[in-house]
């Protein structure tokens, strides 16, 4: 074993954070930020397993002495399996000789390998040995630099000097936000900003036992979001994630998240949710969706190319309420998640464009019968540029298999925000706005209306949040005769001071 990275002090999320963003600047200029984030995450993976391994190894070391046979018997308890020639120590030590690439990529086969329970094709969409990273000479050199940036004493990320496990899962999704905010649209596949995946996370209110789903899961953020505010009111996992991808490169991205948040018990399919769902009720026919107590999703906004054509022959019957159209797949990811409800206790957040508010043709008619179904329970409006690659201001639809009432409640949560300069933010206090007004379901002036089923119909079941929530405020009425009293009053004013003026000039010989 090696002792490149000895144990220090405790160290902050903040150094680490710091740290592994520094790292990139080895990529920086010369591949675009899209494909490095792939070199760098799934760097700071290796480096976790083999300084988790590594720590754990030293432990053994100090217990049991010269006995290699009982120290191994012991690491076969480990989460993870690192054979020796595959850790990040090995590859660090022959950096200077040519092969970075394809080393690296053998030792990523090599873990899969021995860990195929938990790992299995998650490296198969990543190549060190890729030509994206220049010729073999530049290709050698950047990932030399990129292991000697992972080998300096602060990204040491052994479990004696880091502490609790999610440091370095936080670590992971810092570095998944810096590069959505830096990539521009194609960041928006892969991750929701935190504060929303916290809203929606808190409107769903997670219980012990649940089983949550995300059907595009992007890199696992939302779903784990909903698991962290379980552990915080119970201090246990009692929950299973379930998710599917179906980018390959994000569905790794996920995988790997949930590996280094310690989220043992989920299941992350890679495949097209609605061209080929995966997530399927094990005890039934392959015919039969597995139903969810939470079901989450931000799905790609209007995705044109959604699987219209199979759409009719669907044998899991989830467009029986109507086709969506075929250049918008809003309503197919909607159908898929209220199909996948829980009969007693489901419940849904997915965040969708303005348009599924209030398009009509085959939108309307799939909309109407969600409401005369009384499945959608609340509409939220948040603000504008909150989401990366897109300043559009999007929706929060709640929908529930059980509902208290008939209604629906409509919140406009889009003026309030704290404006940045290239996203705007939620604040805690927006969001808890949002949620004491979810959960009392009382109209609040110029913020929310509970609209009863026959306003929906006056509306023709058109959603659009301005045909409920009138955000208008009346100007002040302008008294004429109090303007006309004061022009008097400043006339006589400026008569007066004129005469001084004069008065003036006149003492100083000026006539």
């Amino acid at each position: 074993m090696n002792d490149l990275a000895t144990p220090q002090a405790a160290v902050s999320q903040d150094d680490i954070n710091a740290a592994v963003w520094a790292a990139c600047d080895t990529f920086r200029g010369t591949v675009d930020p899209s494909i490095y984030k792939d070199y760098v995450l799934t760097m700071l993976f290796l480096k976790y397993v083999s300084d988790v391994w590594q720590d754990h190894y030293d432990h053994y070391k100090a217990q049991y002495g010269d006995h290699p046979e009982l120290i191994a018997e012991m690491l076969k308890n480990e989460r993870f399996v690192l054979p020796a020639s595959a850790s990040f120590y090995a590859l660090h030590a022959l950096r200077h000789t040519p092969g970075n690439g394809e080393r690296i990529d053998k030792a990523l086969h090599a873990i899969e390998e021995a860990n195929l329970g938990k790992l299995r094709d998650v490296f198969q969409d990543i190549s060190f040995n890729s030509n994206k990273l220049g010729d073999e000479q530049q290709k050698n050199d950047i990932l030399r630099h990129l292991l000697e940036d992972f080998a300096k004493p602060e990204l040491n990320l052994r479990e004696s000097r880091v502490g609790q496990l999610d440091v370095i899962g936080n670590a992971y999704e810092f570095l998944i936000k810096n590069f959505a905010s830096t990539s521009g649209k194609k960041a928006g596949e892969f991750y929701t900003p935190p504060e929303v995946s916290t809203l929606m996370a808190r409107l769903m209110d997670p219980q012990p036992g649940d089983e949550i789903c995300d059907p595009t899961c992007g890199s696992g953020s939302l779903l784990m979001k909903c698991g962290r505010l379980i552990r915080q009111r119970t201090g246990a996992r009692k929950y299973a994630l379930y998710g599917q991808e179906a980018i390959g490169s994000t569905w790794a991205l996920a995988k790997m998240n949930m590996f280094l948040h310690g989220e043992d018990n989920h299941r992350i399919e890679w495949g097209d949710t609605i061209r080929n769902p995966k997530l399927l009720d094990a005890g039934a026919s392959s015919t039969t969706l597995k139903h969810f107590d939470i079901v989450v999703a931000n799905p790609p906004f209007s995705l044109e190319k959604w699987g219209f054509e199979g759409a009719e022959a669907d044998k899991f019957s989830r467009f029986r309420r109507g086709l969506p159209p075929r250049t918008k797949g809003d309503y197919a990811f909607i159908l898929h998640m209220v199909e996948t409800m829980k009969p007693g206790s489901g419940r849904m957040a997915v965040v969708v464009p303005h348009g599924v508010l209030f398009r009509g043709a085959a939108e309307g008619r799939i909309r109407q019968k969600l409401i005369e179904e009384n499945l959608l329970d609340v509409v939220i409006g948040l603000p504008e540029k909150l989401f990366y690659g897109t300043g559009i201001p999007a929706a929060v639809l709640v929908l529930r298999k059980h509902k208290a009432d008939d209604k629906v409640l409509f919140i406009d949560a889009s003026r309030d925000f704290e404006a940045g300069k290239n996203q705007n933010v939620l604040r805690e206090a927006d969001l808890q706005r949002i949620l004491d007004t979810a959960a009392a379901r009382q109209p609040v002036a110029r913020y929310a209306h509970l609209a009863t089923p026959a306003e929906i119909a006056e509306n023709d079941f058109n959603l659009n949040i301005p045909r409920y929530v009138d955000t208008f405020e009346e100007e002040a009425e302008i008294d004429l005769m109090a303007v006309r009293r004061e022009r008097e009053q400043l006339k006589a004013e400026l008569a007066r001071l004129e005469a001084q003026m004069d008065a003036y000039l006149k003492e100083l010989g000026y006539e």
